[in-house]
């Protein structure tokens, strides 16, 4: 693994999800850093994308309530735990649970494992909230994968705030999450 500047000179072999997140990217002038790598299933893996990177990946999980009426897209820095209590309050939505893969495509045209706020861009409908714990917000970069999980990406925070999001037509609200029962 290397990193790189950009996109992919070759894109044989990539899917289109993947190529559209650097066209948008690319059209924004947004610069990011880029490695290939295999898929990432392990937090060992992850640990050795981080390292190229020089950014820990933000922990992403699409969520939804029990009705299946809302669906959130929550970014998190990785060592944190996850409790659905200490979200379900500040959002006020109670039993929140994992949304289900074929979700994932409807809504972001992501699969599993490859869950990254560059996915909003595929919400035409907007129907995906985001929430952003504050901790992801003070880094100076975040790490994410381009709508796949064989590529992860190095953005600029404010980049992704303040270019991204306005181009695809999305807000954020911020949360706070502890990770402690």
């Amino acid at each position: 693994m290397e990193l790189l500047n950009g996109r992919p000179g070759n894109t044989e072999g990539r899917l289109p999800r993947e190529i559209r997140t650097y066209d948008l990217l690319d059209s924004l002038g947004i610069e990011y850093k880029r490695t290939d790598h295999d898929r990432t299933d392990t937090m060992e893996e992850c640990n050795k994308v981080d390292a190229v990177l020089g950014v820990v990946i933000c922990k992403n999980l699409f969520l939804c309530n029990r009705q299946k009426t809302a669906f959130y897209l929550l970014m998190m820095p990785g060592t944190k735990k996850f409790k659905t209590k200490e979200l379900s309050a500040q959002i006020n939505s109670s039993r929140l649970s994992f949304a289900e893969p074929e979700d994932m495509l409807k809504y972001l045209d992501i699969e599993p494992g490859s869950v990254s706020i560059m996915g909003l861009m595929n919400d035409k409908d907007h129907a995906v909230k985001l929430l952003i714990d504050e901790d992801v917000l003070k880094d100076e970069f975040v790490g994410c994968h381009p709508c796949v999980n064989t590529s992860s990406l190095k953005l600029r925070t404010e980049d992704v705030i303040n270019k991204f999001l306005p181009a695809v037509g999305h807000d954020y609200k911020t949360v706070r999450l502890v990770g402690e029962d």
